[in-house]
């Protein structure tokens, strides 16, 4: 993998060279002293991931993610002096499109790094995503009919990755006041991150979003968000789970397992929305919720801050609409809501 290294620090730029060099198939494409010059060497040479630092002079870490996902897109790590103190610029880089964050590694005196392993573990993962590893395969089971004994109750899930909080954010805030149907989400994001981001799209949306917890019953009018690197399940019980299988899975959580589970245990009406992410989770796993007679919307080119997951599920045929951000809570909200004045939810559309 050729890697692009934006950052001020000259101490910084030298100990990511010195990660980045430890590591077989790695190699430095090029380094950048701010943000503007990270657009200007992106669009002069992509390279095949670029390590973003978030406070520069000139041009800053998200403006400059934000143009390059804009005009050059290209994968980007957030690797900043220190997360956890920056969170909110981290999900607003991570909004227009970063992948991930983590810590800068530190330059030692005697010339080590402390903090290497967990960036060249970051790198494998997103290797990983854009196709640089050997890439994972899984073969899903045919759903099977789901358990009666669980009701009819109506349900919304949606899966996102690259660019996905905005995308989720707004989703949620489009959905109606008063909105009483079990809503879970599945979004790409490093678990470390996981409970500042449901306080970010409770925030954002002003919509309360809990993290699902094992055992947790999808009830109406709780939005809940996958917790954990392990995959959120839906059980046999009706019931939220975790389970690290499959292993082998690139993406964790996979928005193809959780899909495939409800499509395999719930027996209620639903809607399903896959947004704006890079990789190809989720086509799959959408695929079959519209063969159980499901909405399915994937998100459009247009609005995606990358059309990589929305363009497989479209590939598929697993999308029965596909639309720009802005349109899509009222297709979700229509889908879920009956034609009488009292607005009263009954069942997902007649296909």
């Amino acid at each position: 993998m050729r890697i692009g290294i934006v950052n001020d620090s000259v101490m910084a730029r030298e100990a990511l060279r010195r990660v980045v060099a430890s590591a077989d198939g790695l190699q430095v494409a090029w380094t950048a002293r701010d943000g503007a010059e990270g657009v200007r060497m992106v669009r002069a040479d992509r390279p095949d991931l670029v390590l973003m630092d978030l406070f520069m002079p000139e041009m800053d870490g998200v403006e400059s993610t934000r143009r390059i996902m804009k005009e050059t897109p290209c994968p980007i790590l957030v690797v900043t002096a220190t997360v956890s103190g920056q969170i909110d610029k981290v999900y607003q880089a991570m909004g227009f499109g970063a992948l991930d964050a983590v810590d800068t590694p530190v330059l030692k005196p005697c010339g080590a790094c402390s903090g290497g392993g967990d960036l060249l573990r970051k790198i494998e993962t997103i290797g990983k995503l854009i196709g640089k590893y050997q890439p994972c395969r899984e073969s899903w089971a045919p759903p099977a009919r789901p358990p009666a004994s669980l009701g009819g109750a109506p349900l919304l899930v949606v899966g996102a990755s690259t660019g996905g909080p905005f995308a989720v954010a707004e989703i949620l805030k489009g959905l109606p006041r008063g909105w009483d149907v079990a809503t879970v989400i599945v979004q790409h994001v490093d678990a470390f991150f996981v409970a500042g981001l449901a306080g970010w799209l409770s925030e954002h949306s002003d919509r309360r979003v809990v993290l699902a917890r094992e055992g947790d019953l999808p009830t109406p009018g709780q939005t809940f968000l996958a917790a954990t690197d392990d995959h959120l399940v839906l059980s046999g019980d009706g019931r939220l789970r975790y389970s690290a299988e499959p292993r082998s899975a690139c993406y964790r959580p996979s928005v193809d397992v959780f899909f495939q589970s409800v499509a395999r245990h719930w027996p209620g009406p639903g809607a399903a929305a896959l947004l704006t992410g890079m990789g190809r989770d989720g086509a799959e796993g959408l695929l079959a919720l519209h063969r159980r007679g499901w909405l399915t919307i994937a998100q459009d080119e247009a609005t995606s801050v990358v059309w990589g997951m929305p363009r497989a599920a479209v590939e598929r045929g697993a999308a029965e609409l596909v639309l720009p951000l802005g349109r899509i809570a009222d297709a979700i909200a229509r889908g879920f809501l009956a034609a009488d004045p009292t607005g009263a939810q009954t069942q997902a559309p007649r296909r």
